[in-house]
């Protein structure tokens, strides 16, 4: 079974940066694509951006596309480093596992509790 766990999160100013991790534990997800989601408050969860298992393909939301980078290291944690940050950036950010990079909540699992990302205007 496979462990995530979000970290990272905090206050920022808008135009600020923030660089998430996800670290896991258990069973070796090496050949899992990666995903990460946000949920803002009173709003449903949302694709944020998605890793192949060799890093060698990405996908973004258009609302962060050309700001915010995925990426993963040798050991498979993996970053979603926020640059930019607007005020509607503002959610809980979530990190999950996909047999394949997805889009859609569904085809991810063995989600992580979140870190709480707030960025002030």
């Amino acid at each position: 079974q496979v462990q995530l766990v979000e970290s990272g999160g905090g206050l920022v100013q808008a135009g600020g940066s923030l660089r998430l991790s996800c670290a896991r534990s258990g069973r070796t997800f090496s050949s899992y694509a990666m995903g990460w989601f946000r949920q803002a408050p009173g709003k449903e969860r949302e694709f944020v951006a998605a890793i192949s298992w060799s890093g060698g393909s990405t996908v973004y939301a258009d609302s962060v596309k050309g700001r915010f980078t995925i990426s993963r290291d040798a050991k498979n944690t993996v970053y979603l480093q926020m640059n930019s940050l607007k005020p509607e950036d503002t959610a809980v950010y979530y990190c999950a596992v996909a047999a394949s990079v997805a889009t859609m909540q569904e085809n991810f699992g063995s989600w992580g509790q979140g870190t709480q990302v707030t960025v002030s205007s």
